[in-house]
């Protein structure tokens, strides 16, 4: 049975990048951009009318403001997704995207298969940020990656792990392999292997063991099934 495409809507005021980044983007058979947007306004008129399953949005919109319109989208539909994409990278800037809501960011001049690892992250359940987004993160709480601890993140209103990670990583440090966590999930190998990835990203370890004991030792999983 075909894979039904992931419905995007594209938010950029810039009318070439918008059109090229279509064209990518359309060029994966999992998706299917469903509108564009030059302002927030416009944006948010579109979503109601087409019930997109992510925005691509761009920060430095006229109008509102990338900001105020994701937090708008996120009043509207807590649900919906909301991938912010674009060049601005002040270090103030991450704060304020996840009290708005966003679910991830990126800068532009990613390359292609990450922007849609990204996009397929996201729309999985994960979270997805810029390795300079968790720099900052971590730089203004002031500790470093093996200390941090889920009080330090809830003072940025940040949750390290969402529910479906912290239930992988659970799995994984049972020994469970990817298949293994796929079947007992109901879910695809694949998608296990994008929450793989953004766990690894966000706990900034490269393997397994690695992510299971920081998990197990800051209290981001319980297992007390081990």
């Amino acid at each position: 049975m075909p894979t039904v495409p992931l419905k995007i809507l594209i938010a950029e005021d810039d009318e070439l990048f918008r059109l090229g980044l279509k064209m990518r983007l359309e060029q994966e058979n999992d998706f299917e951009v469903v509108g564009e947007a030059p302002d927030g306004e416009a944006a948010l008129e579109l979503i109601r009318k087409i019930d997109p399953d992510i925005v691509i949005l761009d920060i430095g919109l006229p109008g509102i403001g990338g900001i105020e319109t994701c937090r708008l989208i996120k009043q509207h539909n807590s649900r919906l997704l909301v991938l912010v994409l674009t060049s601005h990278s002040q270090s103030t800037l991450f704060k304020r995207l996840i009290e708005a809501g966003a679910d991830g960011y990126c800068l532009k001049g990613i390359n292609c298969e990450k922007l849609f690892l990204a996009i397929r992250s996201v729309a999985s359940g994960a979270s997805w940020w810029d390795s300079n987004a968790t720099e900052e993160i971590r730089e203004a709480i002031a500790i470093q990656p093996i200390n941090l601890t889920p009080k330090s993140y809830h003072s940025l209103n940040v949750n390290p792990l969402t529910s479906r990670e912290q239930e992988i990583l659970a799995l994984v440090s049972l020994g469970k392999s990817n298949q293994q966590i796929a079947s007992i999930l109901h879910i695809t190998p694949g998608t296990v292997r994008v929450h793989v990835h953004t766990i690894f990203s966000k706990l900034n370890v490269n393997d397994r063991f690695q992510a299971a004991s920081l998990a197990i030792e800051n209290k981001f999983i319980n297992n007390s099934n081990s």
